[in-house]
């Protein structure tokens, strides 16, 4: 397996930044060859540059991309220079996408995942308001700013959804231009992230080809809810697996959280290479990961 890193030598002090030195490190003590590739175009101008360094492989080669979150012009292009030296990215373009931006995953998940609508400016707030009522969750096509707190995320009234909404649309990275409108339903908790943040029962499943890789709690530090029974961890595999089938995209993190009812539900989904690892040790999901082959 060829791994694209864009891991650095430099410090940085991002928990992505740490992961993708761990996740990196775990591919290479695994046995697989890893190169290492610019966070962004600027510096080379294009993907063929980027990749230079790179040998061709005459026989078709598996390749996992290991980094920040792409916009989409570049994963394209990445994929396809390395494409050209025979590394087959797990995702297709199109499969990275659909993995990633709400809207795209959004129609094949319906009645597995809250009901949402997208809007593309400010002036739609009033309908999704009047259809979805409040209080909504309110993020990005790709990502929440939940980072800021609960009160970035959640509206109570048109005022704060047009406040948050406006927020969104400028950050280009989060919402692509569009915002997604989420009913606010009541996840099982029993702690509050140091910003305010809500932090519900929720695991995290990598899948690939529909198969379970591993699956960890989303939070970071020590929770009694952490731990699932049997008959709840079949529960949450199987609407993980269900999910995938659903979306059919190959190597794909599917976010799976508790209601106070008890039901299970799917939060969203990402293309897995991009996403942080919660509680899974990197050397786990890499001994799975490394003898996939086409």
């Amino acid at each position: 397996m060829i791994v694209l890193s864009e891991s650095t030598e430099q410090i940085e002090l991002s928990a992505s930044a740490n992961e993708n030195k761990l996740m990196t490190e775990a591919a290479q003590l695994l046995g697989c060859k890893v190169y290492y590739i610019p966070r962004d175009l600027e510096r080379c101008g294009t993907a063929e540059n980027a990749l230079w360094h790179i040998p061709n492989y005459p026989k078709a080669t598996v390749g996992v991309w290991i980094g920040y979150i792409p916009e989409f012009q570049r994963y394209k292009a990445i994929y396809y220079a390395a494409l050209a030296k025979g590394i087959k990215l797990l995702n297709t373009p199109l499969e990275h996408q659909t993995a990633l931006e709400f809207d795209l995953f959004y129609p094949h998940l319906k009645r597995l995942t809250p009901e949402s609508l997208v809007i593309t400016s400010t002036n739609e707030c009033i309908e999704a308001g009047e259809l979805l009522g409040f209080p909504l969750f309110v993020k990005g096509a790709v990502q929440s700013i939940k980072m800021q707190g609960w009160k970035s995320c959640v509206a109570n009234n048109q005022e704060e959804l047009i406040i948050i909404t406006e927020g969104l649309l400028k950050l280009k990275y989060h919402s692509r231009g569009r915002v997604i409108v989420r009913k606010l339903v009541k996840l099982r908790y029993t702690r509050l992230a140091p910003n305010g943040f809500l932090m519900g029962r929720e695991f995290r499943c990598f899948i690939y080809n529909q198969q379970i890789l591993k699956y960890g709690y989303y939070w970071d530090g020590q929770d009694d809810l952490s731990k699932l029974s049997k008959p709840e961890e079949a529960q949450v595999l199987k609407l993980a697996v269900l999910a995938a089938e659903r979306l059919s995209v190959p190597y794909i993190a599917i976010d799976i959280g508790q209601l106070e009812s008890g039901e299970w539900i799917v939060i969203e989904t990402a293309d897995a290479q991009f996403a942080g690892l919660s509680h899974i040790p990197a050397l786990e999901l890499w001994n799975k990961l490394k003898d996939i082959s086409y």
